[in-house]
């Protein structure tokens, strides 16, 4: 039977690697999700070489209209693995005393709010899986064991987000409803930077093995890319 997976951010870096992961890999219907489609070139190239295996979807994860009318999109679907991965590195202007507090809420709004507010949007469909996940691609940035300085706008979003998520794993425990967290590791994207230390495939591909291992037990737990623990 065919499952559904749902990634969000899905036009570039990690999330695209990641639709080429489940494409690879068994018989999966894939719902990609990006602010802009039509210029999503690569993305929409690799859907067209499909036969309907990759449906891309309008979403702006900041946006409740957006997300009204992605989960409208999406109907009374199964959905089995909804993958919270769009996010933002939050701006030029967060050290103290050179501070965006705008760019900083826009920031939560994409990298905390967006993940919560997509996941209630979708958790309908989610309970129709015998096997619902819900994954968010955090980063180690928001662990407070992780000692660094400023990004006070990307780091604050990854801890909210992870506080977040352990919040939803603990309603959604009963429900048998897995949600994780995972540090994707520091990879080669245009928010990584090209000095980074793995490339998008390596990382999309042990996280997508990871996922495919997801049990009750590690529901809302915080993993590194190659599936150890991270510490908080």
């Amino acid at each position: 039977m065919t499952k559904t997976v749902v990634i969000t951010g899905a036009n570039r870096g990690i999330g695209f690697e990641l639709v080429k992961c489940y494409l690879a890999n068994g018989d999966w219907h894939i719902i990609a999700a990006c602010r802009s489609p039509e210029s999503a070139k690569a993305l929409n190239s690799l859907a067209d070489a499909t036969d309907g295996d990759i449906e891309i979807v309008q979403l702006d994860v900041a946006n409740a209209d957006s997300v009204a009318a992605f989960a409208s999109a999406i109907g009374d679907r199964k959905i089995d693995v909804l993958i919270n991965n769009a996010g933002v590195i939050g701006g030029d202007h967060q050290s103290l005393g050179d501070i965006d507090y705008d760019e900083w809420m826009e920031t939560l709004a994409i990298n905390t709010l967006g993940p919560v507010r997509v996941t209630e949007a979708l958790i309908s469909n989610i309970r129709k899986s015998d096997n619902g996940k819900i994954v968010a691609i955090s980063s180690q940035l928001g662990a407070m064991q992780y000692q660094t300085q400023g990004r006070f706008a990307y780091n604050s979003s990854k801890a909210a987000l992870n506080r977040a998520m352990t919040l939803l794993a603990s309603q959604l425990r009963s429900e048998s409803i897995i949600v994780a967290m995972y540090h994707p590791g520091w990879v080669q994207t245009d928010m990584g930077g090209q000095q980074a230390d793995i490339t998008p495939p390596e990382s999309a591909n042990s996280l997508f093995q990871c996922f495919e291992k997801l049990v009750l037990a590690d529901t809302g737990k915080f993993f590194k890319w190659n599936g150890e623990p991270h510490a908080w």
